[in-house]
């Protein structure tokens, strides 16, 4: 599969993570209506959200500016030093 280049099809694959997370969001409140849930799921996002982000903005501007990611996976085999 080749890389992604085409402006439209990004938005779109924006648009259709939003959607995915917002119905999940939605179906998972509507499954156990309790405020718990709903803050364990805000925290949950939060979290995932500051991981994405460390994984790769702050090692590659703070911690390794020589490596490029290319996903998670590649992050991955940076972390167990497989470069």
């Amino acid at each position: 599969m080749s890389d992604l280049k085409s402006p439209r099809l990004m938005y779109l694959k924006g648009a259709l993570l939003l959607a995915i997370g917002i119905v999940s969001s939605v179906l998972l409140l509507l499954l156990a209506p309790d405020w718990r849930v709903a803050l364990l799921l805000v925290l949950a996002v939060w979290a995932f959200c500051r991981a994405y982000y460390f994984a790769f903005y702050v090692i590659e501007h703070y911690i390794d500016g020589e490596y490029k990611f290319a996903g998670l996976v590649d992050f991955v085999r940076y972390l167990a030093g497989l470069r």
